[in-house]
């Protein structure tokens, strides 16, 4: 129902490419071209800014993928709840979710889609991110929910929510003295991480890697492989740790740790979801959409 050339136009817009564009949404890219200068016709403006091999969006541009992004969403809301007037969903679904989103994200939306469709038999596997892809490609489950970088050839990451990875410590360790440090005081701290094969790493360590900063040169006391065990170690040590924001609610209340903030950067990552490629519809499509809508809850 809705515009494709909206879809077009984001993809763009979020790529700067037409290529990617094209590619991204399985559209040759004359293709991509035309729709783009129908809407620059449409509005009689340009939406994008040539420079060399590069582009950027112009104040049009920005303007119309702000409202661009608005519809595509007030479209998809509007075809899900008509879907749900009729659509009666039965049957298995077996689930996956990587670590943080398992304990801290998921939980709700499972209770709120089983009251909603009681005749689905629902299971949930957790583990890191590796082991999340490793099941979806051995077929264990029909869909994962991860929250690394790392991409899978065969396999198909769709967004799913924002979220933010912070340095934290104890109220009680002598760290929590600091208010904001440098990425480059790191290699001096002592700390806690999680486990390889964790999304949460790979977020880390490519953020170090943008500044120069290798994860061999930091003071790395232990690697843990969970967000629990990160919080109750830091709990009796002089150690920082770097966890989900989401993981922190009732202890950032409690004033039981403290957020360090990063004079450099703040570390920004996507949770996704995963299903192989060529697997659009069925029970797994709809505990997407219905995450996608309540993922507020």
């Amino acid at each position: 129902m809705s515009d494709f050339r909206l879809k077009v136009f984001i993809s763009v817009a979020k790529n700067l490419s037409f290529t990617k564009a094209s590619k991204e949404l399985f559209v040759s890219q004359p293709a991509i071209t035309k729709h783009i200068q129908e809407l620059e016709t449409q509005y009689q403006v340009s939406l994008f800014e040539r420079l060399g091999n590069r582009i950027k969006l112009t104040k049009a541009g920005e303007i119309l993928l702000e409202h661009s992004e608005r519809i595509i969403d007030d479209y998809k809301r509007l075809e899900y709840e008509l879907n749900l007037l009729h659509n009666t969903h039965s049957g298995e679904l077996r689930l996956g979710a990587s670590t943080t989103i398992s304990q801290y994200v998921i939980p709700a939306l499972l209770a709120c889609f089983l009251e909603k469709f009681p005749n689905v038999r629902l299971s949930l596997l957790s583990g890191n991110t590796r082991e999340i892809e490793s099941a979806l490609a051995e077929h264990r489950i029909d869909l994962g929910v991860v929250e690394g970088i790392q991409r899978t050839t065969g396999m198909k990451y769709m967004p799913f929510m924002e979220d933010e990875l912070v340095l934290i410590t104890s109220t009680r360790s002598r760290l929590s003295r600091f208010d904001e440090i440098s990425l480059y005081d790191l290699p001096g701290i002592p700390l806690v991480l999680r486990e390889r094969g964790s999304g949460t790493l790979d977020v880390f360590e490519s953020v170090l890697q943008q500044y120069a900063i290798k994860l061999s040169s930091l003071n790395v006391q232990m690697f843990l492989g969970s967000t629990e065990s990160i919080k109750n170690y830091l709990e009796y040590s002089d150690c920082m740790g770097v966890v989900s924001i989401r993981a922190l609610q009732q202890e950032l209340t409690a004033g039981k740790f403290k957020i360090i903030e990063l004079k450099e950067a703040r570390i920004n990552r996507q949770f996704c979801f995963v299903q192989h490629y060529g697997q659009e519809a069925g029970l797994a499509s709809a505990f997407m959409q219905f995450a996608s809508h309540n993922k507020k809850l």
